[in-house]
């Protein structure tokens, strides 16, 4: 049972997706957010976790839903992604989920598509399926470093 894959698991939309635990550092309430001019469109501005200037990437316009309002149920996830952290906005995160490497399907030839290459898999829990997602692939390398030169001018002139 030791092998067991420990995923955050999160609600964006009416789907599931988890990340890796090891990822992750904290999941938070939305906090202030400061917005950036000319950042990517799903960036929506940067926020102050404990004196670390952090962008913050809305998850749900990433993946193409037209909301901009957050509910009491929205939160950051907030993840390590190529040793940068990075807020991830979704509609709802409060699980920690355990999956047998067994119930673990790789992704198919469809989901290596270039805009799909993030879906590394689909893990079965109960009756449902979970996205499984790698974070470097969702935020693709230049995005990533579009993202940190924000943060880092906002953490310059704070």
């Amino acid at each position: 049972m030791s092998n067991e894959l420990h995923i955050v698991g999160f609600q964006v939309g009416r789907e599931t997706f988890g990340v890796p635990i090891s990822q992750v550092h904290e999941i938070v309430r939305i906090p202030e957010i400061t917005s950036v001019p000319d950042a990517p469109d799903a960036v929506i501005g940067v926020m102050n976790l404990r004196g670390k200037i952090v962008p913050v990437v809305d998850l749900r316009r990433r993946f193409g839903a037209k909301s901009d309002e957050f509910a009491r149920k929205n939160r950051v996830v907030v993840a390590e992604v190529e040793s940068k952290l990075v807020g991830l906005v979704v509609d709802s995160a409060s699980e920690v989920l355990k999956i047998s490497p067994q119930d673990v399907q790789p992704a198919n030839s469809m989901f290596q598509e270039q805009e799909l290459n993030y879906i590394t898999g689909l893990g079965k829990l109960a009756d449902r399926l979970i996205i499984l997602i790698d974070l470097t692939r969702l935020l693709e390398r230049n995005e990533l470093r579009r993202l940190t030169m924000p943060a880092e001018a906002a953490g310059a002139t704070a």
